[in-house]
């Protein structure tokens, strides 16, 4: 979950360190540090807390050399601290790390015995502490660093710098997602393309297991087995301004306003020039082959899942299992014949959901994933990947990412209900052309921000919220208490409405205000009932409906959102936003950090 960058330039490294680390800093804002070989000479600085800190530190303490390696903490081992930041230094050798090494102990118990000492309490300084003892038995930087990468367990990208050598970075990858960008005489390294984006367009990715020799001029990659490796060099395209506020006072109110706009691109990307047919990219997904489709996600991700069993259940017909990566793996379910294996993750490198597309390997009939980053390894590990054509997403809780992914699966399911002769080409093209008139209702629900604004100063005095929700609009209710959670750090849970009397109304009372998403659909009239019994018991209610609910509602509720009317196999992709923006506006309520928030990163790439 850290960000990781290198540099090998003909200017100096320590502003372009900083300013990839800008770009990485969604991956976790708990320390940075930079180090530099200058004159033969290996250096670093270090500050907790954010970049800015670091960057104020290097104004009065520069740090001068052009090879250098940089890095952005989300703490794993140790809390956040100067000793505990990376880059990691031991002798001659400095290390920047993303992921876990598991037998750190193991290696620390070899290291002692070695007369070695060790002053933080991460896993990382093993990695320096034994490429040191090795270079102390006569072994290169290269072998050196071959060495210790041998003796590693557990996930890691690795960016190794040395004293004395200004033309070398030693990169590899287990596990955690690496890139090597490459300049005009200048070469650089990077958790992602976007951190490499102002410097190059030409990336390479490496694969799991490679190691990689990096000089100016160079780039030799050995793959896991030390067989030389040919990995392409590929033309990546990231507009600047897609890591920019473009004007907005955080990323997530840019990313939630973008909606309307790359939901609208999904549209283009999938539908055909008339709009009533949908194209899948390369040979497309055959549904009739097809008897079950495994679902598995976590987090955001995990919620669009839930919401696509609906769709691909009540109108494909497809039975569907929807897993918690972290949770499925272990569990090691039975794949039937005949399954597909589908994986959901804005990242493309989520650790948890990886390990389970590996698990599928050679059981499931078919692997497709649904993924921001074309070149991520999750989609280059699946048969099909399916861009969900969202931009980068900068902000920690994910909010246009998530609904396009409801587009992309949307879609799914209507192939595959076309397919299977669920529905005939006349109710595929209604239900098509109301998903093109999408983004105008999506706009209409933008405009209720300044009424969700005044809400939210309300909701920001509770300590407590419930979220209530039917049908599709239950995995919605799940996904309003996250984001709630992330950003504003308000206690919430959320139940399938019908639950509620099953246990979770004890909680309720004249200081808990229950948030119901309800769109006047078959389902609203049990959901007002549900809405009875926690206002007769004192409770505040916030409804979210639709002018149809909002008639029908009682005078009683405490808050009524009133969304636009549209076809209720989209009720989910626009309900999002008002929780969204009800998350967003509660949090800036409370003075939390919005893009930022306390103990997460954008990108889980550790188990």
């Amino acid at each position: 979950m850290c960000g990781i960058v290198g540099v090998l330039g003909d200017h100096e490294a320590a502003p372009l360190l900083v300013e990839a680390l800008k770009r990485l800093e969604y991956r976790g804002y708990d320390s940075a540090g930079i180090a530099t070989v200058n004159n033969g000479k290996l250096d670093r600085r270090r500050a907790v807390g954010k970049l800015v800190n670091l960057s104020d530190l290097l104004v009065h303490d520069p740090l001068a050399g052009k090879a250098g390696i940089g890095h952005t903490r989300w703490a794993t081992h140790g809390a956040p601290s100067v000793t505990n930041a990376h880059p990691h230094q031991a002798g001659p050798v400095a290390v920047v790390h993303n992921g876990i090494i598991e037998n750190f102990r193991d290696l620390r118990a070899e290291l002692r015995g070695h007369g070695l000492d060790f002053v933080t309490q991460t896993d990382t300084e093993t990695v320096a502490l034994l490429t040191q003892h090795y270079m102390a038995q006569g072994a290169s930087p290269v072998e050196a660093a071959r060495q210790t990468i041998a003796r590693l367990e557990g996930a890691f990208a690795l960016v190794f710098l040395f004293e004395g050598e200004e033309d070398l970075l030693i990169a590899a990858r287990k596990g955690s997602p690496l890139a090597v960008g490459h300049g005009d005489g200048e070469m650089f390294v990077g958790s992602d393309a976007i951190a490499l984006a102002p410097m190059t367009d030409r990336i390479t990715y490496l694969e799991e297991g490679d190691i990689a020799i990096v000089t100016r001029t160079s780039l030799e990659i050995r793959d896991a087995n030390g067989e030389l490796a040919n990995r392409a060099i590929k033309t990546i395209q990231i507009e600047s301004a897609q890591v920019d506020k473009a004007g907005h006072k955080h990323f997530m109110a840019k990313e939630i306003a973008e909606q309307p706009r790359v939901i609208g691109e999904a549209l283009r990307f999938y539908l055909s020039g008339e709009g009533d047919t949908i194209r899948l990219p390369g040979e497309g997904i055959d549904f009739t082959a097809i008897d079950r489709l495994s679902m598995v996600a976590c987090g955001t991700a995990f919620y669009a899942c839930m919401t696509a069993k609906y769709w691909f259940e009540q109108l494909a017909g497809l039975p569907v299992d929807v897993d918690i990566a972290s949770e499925f793996r272990y569990r090691e379910p039975p794949i039937p014949a005949r399954t597909m294996a589908l994986f959901v993750s804005q990242s493309g490198e989520t650790a948890d959901t990886l390990a389970a597309l590996r698990y599928c390997e050679g059981k499931a009939a078919r692997i497709v994933s649904v993924v921001n980053v074309a070149e991520s390894s999750i989609a280059r590990e699946s048969d099909l990947a399916l861009p969900i054509m969202a931009g980068a997403e900068i902000g920690v809780a994910s909010t246009k990412a998530f609904t396009c992914q409801l587009t992309v699966l949307l879609l799914l399911a209507l192939e595959a209900a076309h397919q299977r002769g669920r529905i005939s080409q006349e109710e595929l093209s209604d239900h098509l052309s109301a998903l093109r008139s999408l983004p105008v209702a999506l706009n209409a629900a933008l405009d209720l921000s300044g009424k969700i604004k005044n809400a939210a100063r309300k909701l920001s005095e509770s300590t407590d919220v419930l979220f209530l929700g039917r049908g599709l609009m239950y995995p919605l209710a799940l996904e309003g208490a996250l984001k709630l959670k992330e950003i504003s750090y308000i206690h919430a849970e959320a139940y399938a409405s019908g639950e509620l009397k099953h246990g979770p109304i004890a909680l309720i009372d004249k200081t808990m205000p229950v948030v119901v998403m309800a769109p006047r659909d078959a389902l609203f009239d049990k959901t007002v009932s549900n809405m009875q019994e926690v206002m007769a018991r004192g409770g505040k209610v916030m409804l979210i409906t639709d002018a149809e609910g909002e008639a029908e509602a009682s005078d009683q509720t405490w808050q009524v959102l009133v969304m636009p009317r549209i076809d209720a196999v989209l009720t989910p992709i626009l309900y999002a936003l008002p929780a969204q923006l009800l998350a967003y506006h509660t949090a800036v309520a409370k003075g939390t950090d919005v893009d930022q928030p306390r103990n997460l990163a954008k990108s889980v790439t550790v188990e």
